[in-house]
């Protein structure tokens, strides 16, 4: 069966948890300016209605410039696609930290581009839980530069990817998925398939593609410096021979994304070669993700009951990253 509507979507996967963002802010606080200092990769999607576009960008450390708590800029010769970027469109991102499995999500705006510099006006900031990363071992990968140009494969071999989707305000949404080799993405004629896995369960990309099935995906098997681009139209299935073709451990998802495929092209990433993302440099003492979540929860905008108890409960010492290693321990698949 195809999911048409959103209420469907919420039967399977149940409803985002209230309130959906009490760990979304709207700034560049300390904890995250801290996480852009030492980040030296990301993807970034651009979109209006109709046009989503997604690149690799990379350099040294600290290559995205913090101009004040709501915007950042890049330089555009850190993009590996240039010509994706637009100004007033909307943008979604995802940050990485060489050795961190937690990823730092930011969306908003484009402000403009002027003199070789873009400069991003910062609507959304969180971070994003490590079970993509983890799962896809991410950082300890075999030791490969490129890859033979076999997409059939490349995608046996990828272990991550990004999904860029888009609502229909134009909201560019970036989402990263992991899963084992051979496991991640698999074929069905023409078309391409990955599973849902538990991540933090906002739900923005399938309800996006409900609202908008044009879609952008890069894939990556780690260690290896091209990466697979992927267009296409996408549709949310809950066939169970689908499902069981993606059963990990015992676990079966609950859900399976289904791209119609208009291109496939495998290209060299110089945002990765820029970045030397492997060998990974093991994390980085500074940053500590429970400490941002909780951060990022007590700052959060949110006044419900629900989000007033949720800041009481991560005030108590140790009880919020007890939770979460028990989450990332339990609820992998």
């Amino acid at each position: 069966m195809e999911l048409t509507k959103v209420a469907q979507l919420e039967e399977i996967v149940g409803k985002s948890p209230a309130p959906r963002d009490l760990k979304v802010i709207d700034y560049i606080d300390e904890h995250a300016q801290r996480w852009l200092s030492y980040s030296h990769f990301a993807f970034v999607a651009f979109g209006k209605l109709g046009n989503i576009r997604l690149s690799a960008v990379g350099g040294d450390e600290g290559f995205v410039s913090v101009l004040d708590a709501k915007h950042l800029q890049f330089s555009l010769s850190a993009f590996d696609e240039e010509g994706v970027v637009e100004q007033n469109v909307s943008f979604g991102s995802l940050f990485i930290v060489s050795g961190m499995d937690e990823t730092l999500r930011i969306n908003g705006t484009v402000s403009h581009i002027l003199d070789g510099l873009v400069t991003l006006l910062v609507e959304e900031c969180y971070l994003h839980c490590a079970k993509a990363f983890r799962r896809s071992n991410f950082w300890q990968p075999e030791v490969i530069e490129h890859s033979n140009n076999d997409i059939s494969a490349f995608f046996q071999r990828s272990t991550f990817l990004v999904l860029a989707s888009m609502n229909n305000n134009g909201q560019v949404d970036v989402s990263p998925k992991g899963d084992p080799e051979n496991f991640l993405i698999q074929e069905e004629g023409d078309c391409i398939l990955f599973a849902d896995r538990p991540g933090n369960r906002r739900i923005d990309s399938f309800r996006n593609i409900i609202e908008q099935p044009h879609i952008c995906v890069m894939a990556i098997a780690p260690g290896c410096q091209d990466m697979l681009e992927i267009n296409g139209s996408a549709v949310l299935c809950t066939d169970l021979d689908l499902l069981d073709r993606f059963t990990v451990k015992g676990k079966r998802p609950k859900l399976v994304t289904k791209i119609s495929s208009g291109s496939k092209a495998i290209k060299p990433s110089m945002a990765i070669a820029k970045a030397a993302l492997w060998p990974a440099k093991g994390g980085c003492k500074e940053l500590n993700p429970a400490e941002i979540f909780k951060a990022h929860i007590k700052h959060s905008k949110e006044s419900s009951l629900k989000a007033k108890l949720a800041r009481a409960a991560v005030s108590l010492p140790g009880a919020f990253e007890a939770g979460l290693e028990l989450d990332y321990k339990n609820n992998m698949y």
